[in-house]
C-alpha cells in the first residue's frame, strides 16, 4: 500500500494573515511540512484540533471544490473554508491521479442535490436522496471509489452502522491496493484499524504519527466496552 501521488505539503505561513484563527490551532500554528508515508493516512485528534481543516486546505489545493464532490463539481452554498489552502503547496509524485473525491460529511446533502442537477443522459444520477442518508453516504462512497484515484474523506463514519463502516474499510483498502491514495479525518475506531495505515493525531502539539492502540477513539471505545458499568456510574 505505497502508491502515493501525494507526497508531501509545504506551508507559508507569510500568507496567513496575522490575526488569522489558524494560528490558534495548536497542532497547525507551527506547522511547515507534512509528509505521507502510506497510501491510506487517517488523521485523528478531539473536535477542534485543525483535522478537517486540514483535509479541506488540501483538498481544495488539489483541485476539489471546497463543499465536496470530483473536481467537475462547481457550487457554493457557504463560503467557509479558510486562507489555509492559498499558504499550502501539495509535492507530488510521480503518478497523475485518474479520478478523485472528496467527501465530507457535513454537505452530503449539499452535494447529493447537486448530484442530480449535474445528471445527464450518458451520467444518470444515482438519485441519493431517495435512500435512506446512511445507505446514500456509502452508495456514495462504493460508487465513487475506483483504482488510481486520489480521495479526501472527512468523517465518512457519520452515517454509518458499525457493520457499514467494515464494509467502507473493506472497499477503501481494495481500492487502495489498486493504486489509490486517502486522506481521512475519522473518529471511527473501526476505519482507523486498517492494516497499513498511517495515523497522524493532532493532538498533544504537533502534529505526529500515532499507534492503533494510543488513538482516543480505541481508548475510549475499549474502556467502555470492558467496564461500561463503572464509566457510566462516574459519568453519570
Amino acid at each position: 500500500m505505497d502508491e502515493r501521488f501525494i507526497r508531501s505539503i509545504i506551508i507559508d505561513w507569510t500568507m496567513i494573515g496575522r490575526r488569522s484563527y489558524l494560528r490558534q490551532i495548536e497542532a497547525l500554528k507551527g506547522l511547515e511540512t507534512l509528509y505521507f508515508n502510506s497510501s491510506v493516512t487517517f488523521f485523528v485528534g478531539e473536535n477542534g484540533s485543525g483535522k478537517s481543516t486540514l483535509l479541506e486546505a488540501m483538498a481544495i489545493a488539489s483541485g476539489f471544490n471546497p463543499e465536496g464532490g470530483t473536481k467537475n463539481y462547481s457550487f457554493s452554498t457557504y463560503d467557509s473554508h479558510s486562507e489555509l489552502c492559498d499558504a499550502m503547496r501539495i509535492v507530488w509524485g510521480s503518478r497523475k491521479a485518474r479520478w478523485g473525491y472528496f467527501l465530507r460529511a457535513e454537505s452530503f446533502y449539499n452535494v447529493a442535490t447537486m448530484e442530480e442537477r449535474y445528471a445527464d443522459g450518458a451520467h444518470p444520477s444515482q438519485r441519493y436522496h431517495e435512500k435512506s442518508h446512511g445507505e446514500s453516504f456509502l452508495a456514495l462512497a462504493q460508487n465513487q471509489l475506483r483504482p488510481g484515484g486520489l480521495y479526501f474523506f472527512d468523517e465518512p463514519e457519520a452515517a454509518l452502522s458499525p457493520q457499514r463502516q467494515l464494509t467502507l474499510l473493506t472497499e477503501i483498502y481494495n481500492c487502495a491496493a489498486g493504486g489509490s491514495q486517502f486522506i481521512i479525518a475519522t473518529h471511527s475506531p473501526i476505519l482507523l484499524g486498517m492494516p497499513g495505515a498511517e495515523i497522524l493525531t493532532f493532538d498533544n502539539g504537533l502534529i505526529h504519527t500515532c499507534e492503533y492502540e494510543d488513538t482516543e477513539s480505541y481508548q475510549v471505545t475499549e474502556m467502555f466496552i470492558n467496564d461500561r458499568k463503572r464509566l457510566l456510574d462516574r459519568l453519570l
